[in-house]
């Protein structure tokens, strides 16, 4: 066992002035090249598999203070998914880390070429509250496989999860290689003032401006996941009733506080009414008549979030819901139709339990809206026809798109999670994590046995010129 604590003992935060130290430590771990080993790097990732397992009582229970998640709702989304990250890697690791050869062209020929992985030194994990502790380790598990040593920093906006990632990080992997900086914004911007190899963000648009700004200055490479508005296309011919009870559930999990859940509604041609219909079934089968007293229902994180998203509920007629209580952050699973497509529930990530309806008259008019916004982390569509699967991969750009149903692509650790234009920049699980982490080395071996590089060297005859522009 990692222990028998079941409430994290409170860590003391980094001192902005400290942050200097902290990176020169694990740089100096970095230098010793342990880190690079691949029995280090497996050892790392089965020993946070283990806390996952051992501790997944106490890391729920964090998880549950922090956003009100119940049990099954925090394993499913956060612990079970980063086990799964976790043996993905250790199952194809010693694959990726393989030397990769390249053919050489016949006029560098005798030769070999080959790329190999290298890990880029000491990397920043910025994470956020929404997933506090997926968000965190998820990351992680690519910086730790591909050979980094590594800062996570986690939300200060879920302080429960932050104080267990700090009690129990140290405890279970290499303490001079992984180390957990809990605080707000001066320790963000004091690590953010360093020179890492790395800045993994995941957040909003706002704030990974500033991340992104602040690394220019030491040239880091960044990876930003952040959002955006994220649509789902819903046309006549597609069961509606099971559309609907997917949206509901994709929609609506934690509380709606999912950055790539279904932001609103394309309703195609007449599907509005039905799916109006379908929608108030489906959160009442899934939350029951009251929701506030659903164990499987969540919480807004904060009053900020609360007043922000409240202010919202006026912006189209309320299908269902719209309850709320600003003492327990209480907002209903709440479907709004007759919104304004230029309003203000509109033009920005709602990030919480609202779903506004837009009517389309068709395809084309579905197409349009999506495309005259910026570019989202996911795209859903709903519908019975290959044409319209052809239509939407080939003529919209977006993080991902998916068919039949939300969210379940960030599930398949092959497949590259990340978004493109304002939705972000990089992606990241499985392979892709260890591509984010690693630097591709180009490595070429030429003999010095014999010389046909002499036919390169000037000075140049009519004959060199000839047999050089056949040769390349």
């Amino acid at each position: 066992m990692l222990g028998g604590m079941s409430t994290p003992a409170p860590v003391e935060p980094i001192a902005p002035n400290d942050a200097a130290d902290t990176v020169a430590r694990l740089n100096a771990t970095f230098a010793t090249g342990r880190t690079k080993s691949p029995a280090w790097r497996k050892a790392q990732l089965r020993a946070l598999r283990r806390l996952l397992v051992e501790q997944a009582d106490a890391l729920t229970a964090a998880l549950h203070a922090d956003l009100g998640k119940s049990t099954t709702e925090a394993y499913t989304t956060e612990i079970g998914s980063t086990i799964t990250e976790i043996d993905h890697a250790l199952r194809h690791l010693d694959r990726w880390l393989r030397p990769r050869r390249a053919s050489v062209p016949l006029g560098l020929r005798p030769a070999r070429a080959r790329t190999v992985r290298e890990p880029l030194g000491t990397v920043l994990i910025i994470a956020p509250w929404n997933y506090p502790l997926q968000l965190a380790l998820a990351p992680l598990v690519g910086a730790i496989a591909a050979g980094n040593t590594a800062v996570v920093k986690p939300s200060e906006l879920a302080p429960a999860t932050s104080a267990a990632l700090a009690h129990w990080l140290p405890r279970t992997l290499d303490p001079q290689a992984v180390t957990v900086v809990e605080g707000a914004v001066p320790e963000t911007t004091a690590l953010l003032e360093q020179r890492f190899d790395h800045v993994f963000y995941t957040g909003n648009g706002k704030v990974g401006r500033i991340v992104m700004t602040a690394a220019a200055r030491h040239l880091t490479p960044v990876t930003l996941e952040l959002g955006g508005k994220s649509p789902a296309v819903v046309e006549p011919g597609a069961d509606l009733a099971t559309a609907a009870r997917r949206i509901a559930w994709g929609k609506f999990m934690n509380a709606g506080q999912t950055c790539v859940a279904p932001d609103y509604i394309l309703a195609v041609g007449d599907t509005s009414t039905a799916l109006e219909r379908h929608l108030t079934a489906a959160i009442r089968e899934m939350y029951g008549t009251d929701p506030a007293r659903s164990a499987d229902y969540g919480r807004i994180v904060n009053e900020r979030h609360f007043d922000r998203l409240t202010a919202l509920l006026g912006d189209g007629r309320i299908v269902t819901g719209g309850d709320h209580d600003r003492a327990t952050r209480y907002l209903a699973p709440t479907v709004l139709t007759d919104v304004d497509a230029d309003g203000p529930v509109m033009s920005e990530e709602i990030f919480g339990p609202i779903l506004p309806i837009i009517r389309v008259p068709d395809l084309d008019a579905a197409i349009d809206f999506i495309t005259a916004r910026d570019k989202p982390l996911a795209l859903y569509a709903f519908t019975a026809s290959a044409a319209t699967k052809r239509r939407l991969a080939s003529e919209t750009s977006s993080g991902a798109l998916t068919f039949g149903a939300p969210l379940v692509h960030l599930a398949v650790p092959g497949l590259p999670f990340g978004g493109v234009g304002e939705s972000g920049i990089g992606a990241y699980h499985g392979e892709y994590s260890v591509d984010t982490f690693s630097h591709t080395k180009a490595v070429f071996d030429k003999p010095l046995l014999a010389d046909p590089l002499r036919l390169a060297y000037p000075p140049f005859t009519d004959l060199k010129s000839r047999l050089l522009r056949r040769l390349f």
